[in-house]
């Protein structure tokens, strides 16, 4: 671990990252060692915690163990998840469970080893505004100092010739559904607090699960491990055509590397935004260990005769919902292919509906005037993840993991982490601590960047021939 020379409260920083999730710890753990640079990251939660809602007991990360915060470009590094593993003596059990992707929770475990030991986190700390000062050449952040509760602290401001957003997604709750979570008599949560409310979940005579993606599975499934058998009463419901499987071939998983990364950023804004709608099943569908382990729950149950008390029906959506008696849930639901429409009436409601990035605007709204966007209002960002600023802006703002748009659907996945964090610190120092592989992928996305280039072959010493008999 580096340890980073006294910072003078006066002097400019070279980096502030806002937002301590996944994306910005590989930042800055890739960031620890690299002498003379400057940084430090803030958060407004007491510490880091990954989508701790979702923690449920078995869940399992989708991408391998390898996609941690640094392995992929530097498996040197002390913040690897396998010397994690080696600082809770926990080395030898791994290597005989045999997995390669690890629980959920395990990852959780590991991120917040990581942030207990970085130097440059700073939770506890809400920032309010980045604004750029053409005077200073530099931007100024603007954040709160939060105490153990909460509450407001002190007021603080930091210099900084470059900035880093990685402030992450938000639950998405479809407006139909929205006066519902609103109103706390009402037991409709987002997946986001599933366990919290897992309690009251299970208590409630019939539960609806909306979504059917991977939380959506998660979720049905374990509210049906845990519910008497013939008394089930759970409704599992999305618009997806299908409880389709997420998308997981060996070649199909290409388009979770740099190559198509750089691909997909090269073309036409409206061919992008087609692709991104399109490719919903590389990011969206349900893992095939998950639909095994519910299918198999549900053939369990037919044991004795008859049939769970289950139903699951894609290809449906939520028209309009409301409040029965202020206990139950009515939900005007339309099946998209059929064009029917029901009802139906439910005791509690979850919300597998998803994250969406976080909005910038309100963050960054002094940076308005400066900032570049496409024809549908978004910030333009360029290939190096900086977003596109007007030229008298000589800093540079970096994203993570808002970049949907114009990096594709690879751009919230885990497993390009620690190489987009490296490719925003070579550019930063403008040297190259982190060397890139030039090729990540066997298919070739596009026809105009020429065919690509093949390794040299490898020379191998020359094989002395056995005599006969030896």
């Amino acid at each position: 671990m580096n340890t980073p020379a006294p910072h003078t409260p006066d002097a400019p920083r070279d980096l502030v990252g806002i937002g301590i999730g996944p994306f910005n710890l590989s930042l800055a753990a890739l960031a620890d060692p690299l002498t003379g640079l400057d940084a430090v990251f803030y958060d407004q939660r007491p510490g880091f915690r990954w989508h701790p809602g979702l923690l449920i007991d078995g869940a399992r990360v989708q991408v391998p163990f390898l996609a941690d915060l640094v392995t992929l470009v530097d498996p040197a590094s002390p913040w690897t998840f396998l010397n994690h593993l080696r600082a809770r003596e926990r080395l030898f059990p791994f290597y005989f469970a045999e997995r390669f992707h690890i629980e959920r929770a395990e990852y959780d475990a590991y991120c917040r080893w990581v942030a207990e030991n970085l130097p440059a986190l700073r939770f506890h700390h809400q920032v309010d505004a980045v604004r750029w000062n053409p005077e200073r050449d530099l931007f100024e952040v603007d954040y709160t100092q939060l105490d153990a509760g909460g509450e407001a602290e002190a007021l603080g401001r930091t210099h900084t010739r470059n900035v880093v957003l990685g402030i992450g997604t938000e639950p998405h709750v479809p407006d139909p559904l929205r006066p519902l979570v609103e109103d706390p008599a009402v037991p409709v949560v987002h997946a986001a607090d599933y366990l919290r409310h897992r309690d009251t979940l299970l208590a409630a005579g019939h539960v609806t699960v909306i979504g059917t993606g991977q939380s959506g599975a998660e979720v049905f499934l374990d509210l049906l491990r845990h519910r008497p058998a013939g008394r089930e009463r759970l409704y599992w419901l999305g618009r997806t055509g299908a409880l389709a499987p997420m998308e997981h071939s060996k070649l199909g998983l290409e388009h979770f590397t740099p190559d198509y990364t750089r691909y997909f950023h090269g073309l036409a804004e409206p061919v992008r935004d087609r692709l991104v709608a399109a490719q919903w099943q590389l990011h969206k569908g349900i893992d095939a260990d998950t639909t095994a382990a519910i299918h198999d729950e549900l053939y369990r149950r037919t044991l004795d005769g008859g049939w769970p008390d289950t139903t699951l029906t894609p290809g449906v959506h939520v028209r309009t919902a409301g409040r029965i008696a202020a206990t139950q849930v009515e939900l005007h639901l339309e099946h998209e292919q059929q064009k029917t429409r029901s009802r139906l009436t439910t005791d509690a409601v979850v919300l597998a509906t998803g994250h969406r990035e976080r909005p910038l605007g309100r963050l960054l709204a002094g940076l308005d005037p400066y900032m570049r966007r496409d024809s549908s209002e978004r910030p333009r960002v360029d290939d190096r993840h900086r977003l596109v600023l007007d030229p008298s802006v000589t800093g540079s703002v970096y994203v993570q993991n808002a970049e949907t748009h114009t990096h594709g659907v690879g751009t919230p996945d885990l497993g390009l982490a620690a190489w987009r964090s490296a490719t925003i610190l070579n550019d930063l120092t403008g040297r190259e601590p982190y060397p890139l592989p030039a090729r990540t992928a066997f298919t070739t996305f596009g026809l105009d960047g020429g065919l690509p280039q093949i390794p040299s072959a490898r020379h191998h010493r020359a094989l002395t021939p056995l005599v006969d008999g030896i």
